[in-house]
């Protein structure tokens, strides 16, 4: 069972679902210093993402945006402040995509 999961239902497409899963990469690279790995597919992608302490996945699909991650030890303890920032991230950026339509 991830220590974090979220999930956002959406009206973007794939399109522009995988435009905000590659801008949330982006910025969790360089934030977090995370490594991720993204491969497209029909009509679901999936990105995993790494470093030491932190496991996951992201999946995207043309309605649905979901995050799960698994936490080491040393990041448990931060678990709920770690999960409300990916949360602000990625509602800021469905909604500036969406274009302050909120759907989740």
């Amino acid at each position: 069972m991830p220590d974090i999961h979220i999930e956002r239902n959406h009206t973007l497409g794939i399109a522009g679902a995988r435009a905000v899963a590659h801008k949330w990469i982006e910025q969790a690279e360089q934030e977090f210093g995370l490594e991720c790995v993204y491969t497209q597919g029909d009509g679901r992608d999936v990105a995993t993402f790494t470093r030491a302490g932190i496991d996951g996945t992201v999946e995207v699909t043309g309605s649905t945006f979901r995050l799960d991650a698994t936490l080491g030890f040393l990041f448990s303890s931060f678990s709920e402040m770690i999960e409300q920032k990916i949360t602000r991230n990625l509602d800021a950026m469905l909604e500036s995509r969406r274009g302050g339509t909120r759907t989740a």
